[in-house]
């Protein structure tokens, strides 16, 4: 099927025409200054699901903070997670961390140049793996994402529903055909970049492209409709209730989320499930579950966070408790002004705000 689609494509110059814009036109990125295989690394894991603007700021700091593999991989996880706040996915910093402390231990400190070695890593699918192996290493290998067949689908007219993991086998086929074997390392960042600023899901830049000459979609008018993507799963929606359970020290109560799962090894606020357990039995609840005795005050504020697979809506409230102890290993009272020091999620980042709120009113 890859000779039948790639028929009649003039894949040298496809090519040369390619490489000649991103020679021209790449952008500025901190993790291009040099090909070191870690940074690459680490960008391209912070780049999963998160924008390039969004993620320079958090890369230039984690790199700043863990310079080489040797000082991630001795950190301590609650500071990795720490530097990662705000990225979200933080299983890609936990994976990031135990793959980088494997390298140190079994490969002498230099992250792996052979496809088994590299994939074999924690949280190194085949993507980041031919991510690395050609910007890094400048191997023919492909880089496969959700840019990457958006191009290809219109540029080689794919029809198939890129949301099957069989359709992301066949456009590995197609890019290894394709990607320049004096510089792969170029053609793929070229692609990523053609993906980023002209070939966009919505209103392509068409008439700016560098290889619009070779794009069937564009040459039958049908660039807006590709690639097929069919919709996703419904997320499910979750309600909480979230305590900010204050003593008078000015302690609140925060609790470590469990080693696995959503958001493993993160501090939030108590949340309570609250259309299982009810507003009526709120307060002896969280006495059951946690040993603290609290007293309601009031409802502060509202938030909604939107995960990939789940929607969380969230209900914030006030509460007091006179005890300045806790027996109970998941939870531990803070004081509000080390509250930031430990690694939250966003959406309990954002209800900082409501205790910030509560020291000017108790200021005033």
């Amino acid at each position: 099927m890859t000779n039948q689609i790639l028929k009649n494509f003039n894949k040298l110059q496809f090519e040369h025409d390619l490489l000649h814009w991103y020679a021209e036109s790449k952008r500025d990125l901190p993790w291009r200054s040099e090909n070191d295989p870690y940074k690459i690394w680490v960008s391209e894991i912070m780049l999963q699901q998160t924008k390039v603007d969004t993620v320079i700021p958090y890369f230039n700091h984690f790199i700043e903070k863990y310079p080489s593999v040797y000082e991630l991989a001795a950190a301590e996880q609650q500071d990795v997670l720490k530097a990662w706040e705000g990225l979200g996915y933080y299983s890609r910093a936990r994976n990031l961390q135990n793959a980088v402390r494997e390298v140190v231990e079994e490969y002498g400190g230099k992250v792996p140049s052979t496809p088994k070695e590299l994939g074999s890593l924690k949280g190194i699918g085949p993507y980041t793996k031919g991510a690395i192996l050609s910007i890094a290493f400048n191997q023919p290998e492909p880089a496969v994402d959700g840019n990457v067949m958006r191009v290809f689908s219109r540029v080689l007219k794919i029809e198939e529903d890129i949301a099957q993991q069989s359709t992301k086998k066949l456009f590995e086929d197609y890019v290894r055909e394709l990607i320049s074997k004096e510089d792969p390392s170029s053609f793929n960042q070229a692609i990523m970049d053609l993906g980023a600023t002209i070939c966009t899901p919505k209103s392509p830049g068409c008439m700016l492209c560098p290889v619009q000459a070779y794009c069937r979609a564009f040459a039958e008018g049908i660039q807006d409709e590709l690639p097929i993507k069919k919709k996703a799963k419904k997320q499910k929606s979750l309600s909480y209730v979230v305590l900010l359970i204050e003593n008078k020290n000015g302690d609140f109560v925060i609790e470590k989320r469990l080693e696995n799962g959503l958001l493993a090894n993160l501090w939030q606020f108590p949340m309570v499930p609250i259309e299982e357990i009810g507003m009526d039995h709120l307060v002896n609840w969280i006495y059951s579950e946690y040993g603290v005795h609290i007293h309601l005050r009031k409802k502060v504020g509202n938030l909604k966070h939107v995960f990939s697979h789940l929607i969380w809506k969230l209900e914030i409230f006030e509460a007091k408790t006179t005890q300045t102890e806790i027996h109970d290993d998941r939870i531990i009272f803070v004081h509000r002004d080390d509250i930031t020091k430990y690694p939250f999620p966003v959406s309990h980042q954002k209800m900082l705000q409501y205790i910030n709120s509560s020291i000017e009113e108790d200021t005033v």
